[in-house]
């Protein structure tokens, strides 16, 4: 359990703090923890009874229930005339601080604050604990009233769980299980309640009769319910893999160097989790692609978070759903926060058309990610630069900044060859056509100045031709599909150009400086010749 959180408490307990009210979903194991502060000298110095308050039964010590304390105005009563050193634990009372379609019974609070006097100078030591999962206070009693978050389980909370599953169920197979094996396992488990996790080893123990690293799935599916359950952030199911991406070797072997920089190994090296990466570049050259690719590379669930679903009706809310958003991806760490095209997220920061909230918002986004210490890795993509605030780039938010441009020579072999093989699988599709160097070194000399999506779009298209005409996929087929296409590179020749004048100085290059190829045109205005973003080999 949190050391900290522990010494929070005892001192509140010792000090005599009236009312404390922790938010917590786990009522069982909060109780508990209650209880074995409240019971130990060494902690508290003079011991506590605890007393356990529901709506249904009423006080309850030691599992005898106490007739006639289920109504609030009694439970209070009954407060004030106990003659023992006590804790007072009231579940879900803040039903009568004024929750949602229910007004506030201010009967009660004022009854509450009759006995804060009380609580206080008795010469009996009392403190009441509400315990509930949502804050609500009402404000009245805002001065009186201190307020914890009761935090996760930790690591070694949620280890003990799974070795104590592993042993009662004897009968399952634990042969593949290794240290390293129950650590990504129980990493995995971080963020979910001690209940969750529990149903998540139990699940993956009855599905095969066993405990393997293939398990990792079944306790990422828990964590996704619990994001789920937050409307503003989509958990995305990544089946890609670092091969699925063409080329970008330096931006690859940056991240393949940092994975696993949260396990217990890397504590040696005193190493921090890494804060994030910043992808800009070309539209349609992979930078989606990498973030769902991390995903897979790293197992660690992909978290999307979409800004449209921050922005709220009603005033204040849009600043507590970004706040919500930040904590369960804490929640569920380490993970992956991934922010598509952030510039469009954040176009509207310096304008005062919705009095201020974009910009508060951003300015909650932005302290979340220098301060952050839960290994959340945030992963940013932008097409438009030029459309970000500057304090958004400036080192210490993110840990690289990097330029995907458009694909090199090599790199359209290699995006090619990926795609062909990906679709090309049944022999009475793939015909004639050989899918090897130098079929794929023919359509990359032709598709200068294409990207990425725009290739993967000729296979697609070419197919298409092949399937009307019901017959197999023909070279001519690819070739035609090319001369039809009009390339970004084209279209959208001056914001490239303004979009790698910016790189040059200021981002590392995607794609490592071997693969660059040779270009016969120095000029800067070529889009087929010059390329932006420091170059720096992985």
């Amino acid at each position: 359990m949190d050391k900290k959180f522990i010494s929070q408490l005892t001192r509140l307990f010792r000090a005599r703090f009236p009312y404390i009210y922790l938010t917590t979903f786990e009522e069982e194991r909060a109780i508990s923890l209650i209880k074995n502060i409240s019971g130990s000298e060494k902690l508290v110095r003079i011991p506590r009874e605890v007393y356990v308050w529901t709506q249904t039964e009423g006080f309850t010590l030691d599992g005898k229930v106490i007739e006639g304390t289920n109504i609030p105005d009694k439970a209070i009563d009954f407060i004030k005339k106990v003659k023992k050193n006590s804790v007072f634990v009231l579940c879900d009372f803040h039903v009568y601080f004024g929750v949602k379609g229910r007004q506030v019974d201010y009967n009660v609070v004022r009854h509450l604050r009759d006995i804060i006097n009380s609580l206080k100078t008795d010469e009996f030591r009392k403190n009441v604990v509400f315990l509930s999962s949502e804050l609500i206070i009402p404000d009245t009693m805002s001065k009186e009233i201190t307020v914890l978050d009761m935090p996760l389980p930790k690591l070694e909370d949620i280890k003990a769980k799974f070795n104590k599953m592993v042993i009662q169920n004897s009968q399952i197979d634990t042969s593949d299980l290794t240290p390293e094996i129950e650590e990504k396992l129980c990493k995995a488990a971080l963020g979910l309640t001690l209940q969750e996790a529990e149903n998540a080893f139990a699940l993956s123990m009855v599905n095969d009769g066993k405990i393997t690293i293939a398990d990792l799935d079944t306790i990422l599916s828990e964590k996704m319910q619990v994001i789920k359950k937050t409307g503003i952030l989509e958990f995305i199911s990544s089946e890609y893999n670092i091969n699925d991406i063409g080329g970008l070797e330096n931006l690859k072997g940056w991240l393949q160097k940092r994975n696993n920089s949260w396990s217990e190994s890397a504590k040696k090296y005193c190493l921090p989790s890494p804060k994030g990466v910043l992808i800009t570049g070309v539209p349609g050259c992979g930078k989606s692609l990498t973030a769902k690719a991390t995903s897979a590379i790293w197992q660690l669930p992909l978290l999307k978070l979409d800004f449209g679903k921050i922005f709220a009706g009603i005033v204040g809310s849009s600043e507590e759903n970004m706040r919500k958003a930040l904590k369960t991806a804490e929640a569920v760490a380490p993970s992956i926060l991934w922010v598509d095209e952030i510039e469009k997220s954040l176009s509207g920061i310096n304008s005062n058309g919705d009095s201020g909230t974009s910009s508060r918002i951003f300015g909650t986004f932005l302290n979340w990610m220098q301060e952050k210490t839960a290994p959340v890795f945030v992963i940013a993509t932008a097409n438009n630069i030029s459309g970000l605030p500057p304090e958004l780039l400036r080192k210490g938010r993110f840990d690289e900044i990097f330029f995907v441009d458009m694909p090199t020579f090599s790199e359209r072999k290699e995006i090619f060859k990926l795609h062909l093989q990906k679709r090309l699988k049944d022999e009475s599709v793939t015909g004639s056509i050989k899918i090897d160097d130098q079929l794929c070194e023919e359509l990359a000399k032709m598709t200068e100045g294409f990207v990425g999506a725009e290739i993967e779009q000729i296979v697609i298209d070419s197919l298409y031709e092949a399937f009307f005409n019901k017959r197999a996929l023909t070279f001519e087929d690819l070739t035609n599909t090319i001369k039809n296409v009009v390339p970004l590179s084209v279209t959208q020749k001056e914001q490239i150009l303004a979009l790698r004048s910016w790189a040059n100085v200021r981002a590392v290059a995607a794609t490592k400086k071997s693969d660059l190829e040779t270009y016969t045109s120095e000029d800067k205005n070529d889009v087929n010749a010059f390329r932006g973003g420091r170059t720096l080999d992985f």
